[in-house]
């Protein structure tokens, strides 16, 4: 086998603001995987929360490409799950699933997963004034949005949240804090959403300090995302949250993907399948669980 591994830019359509800072363009890493006639691709987007560059990625690939051109795209994808999780493994993975598939003369992720024909989208609101945030929401709405992604950081967060569901009252609402509300009252803010029919919150407090969570009523459900990468987070996370969410590059691909929500489903927790910025190359890779997703 041979394993290419490219950066990648693309300029966004508008910031994507979260807690914290914005972004006006995507980098990522596309990898290739040429076995005989057949190729695979993957893709992975570096993430800086989690020590992660295009550059210090690129170079992980690179690391382990003598290793796995020398087995069989089977055998590499086995050996691959030694290998550390995150965005460098996910797109390796990725590339390997959809190698594979094309050996056997299928398109990947068919016929080995069941895909539905429409699956629930959430559209992310950046942060803004709470006018600028309710534009969004109406925005979205006229697109026919069902579901929208409310970023929020420790500012305006009741202001912000009471504008979007003004500005789309039919919509299903969920608020990411992206490990923002440290210090505040929780239990407090938590009362305050209530009457904004708020589905979800995820990730209100940085992963090192969730361990607060066991202790905090909270009356709408949350969302792990910072705290969760693999199975090994999950026991930890039971008296915390009630929901996960998955993404590839977290879990170093699908592989172990499929294995994390087999394993959190049989705890209790609900499912939520995220990604980072990317483009339909990473998304169409995680469409095996999000088909599923709640």
């Amino acid at each position: 086998m041979h394993i290419q591994a490219k950066p990648h830019s693309i300029a966004l359509a508008t910031p994507f603001v979260i807690s914290r800072g914005a972004r006006t363009h995507c980098h990522t890493v596309h990898v290739t995987i040429q076995h005989g006639e057949y190729k695979g691709v993957g893709e992975c987007t570096p993430y800086p929360r989690y020590g992660e560059s295009v550059e210090s990625v690129i170079e992980q690939i690179q690391s382990w490409t003598e290793e796995l051109s020398a087995l069989s795209p089977i055998d590499a994808k086995q050996r691959l799950q030694q290998m550390p999780a995150g965005a460098a493994r996910n797109a390796l993975d990725c590339a390997l699933w959809d190698l594979i598939a094309k050996t056997d003369e299928q398109t990947f992720p068919s016929p080995y997963f069941e895909i539905e024909s429409a699956i629930e989208t959430a559209m992310t609101v950046s942060i803004g004034e709470p006018e600028a945030m309710a534009e969004q929401a109406k925005g979205y709405a006229r697109l026919g949005a069902t579901l929208l992604k409310v970023k929020l950081d420790g500012e305006q967060i009741v202001e912000r949240v009471k504008a979007v569901r003004r500005a789309s009252p039919n919509s299903k609402i969920i608020l990411d804090a992206n490990e923002a509300w440290s210090g505040l009252d929780l239990e407090f803010l938590f009362e305050e959403l209530l009457p904004y029919n708020i589905a979800m919150i995820e990730q209100p407090l940085p992963s090192v300090n969730d361990e607060l969570l066991s202790s905090i009523s909270h009356p709408i459900p949350l969302c792990a995302d910072e705290s969760l990468h693999t199975r090994k987070e999950l026991s930890k996370l039971r008296e915390r949250y009630e929901m996960i969410n998955i993404k590839l590059d977290k879990t170093g691909g699908l592989t172990e993907a499929l294995l994390l929500e087999k394993e959190a489903r049989e705890l209790g927790f609900s499912i939520m399948v995220g990604c980072m910025l990317g483009t339909s190359v990473a998304m169409k890779a995680a469409l095996p669980v999000a088909t599923r997703a709640r």
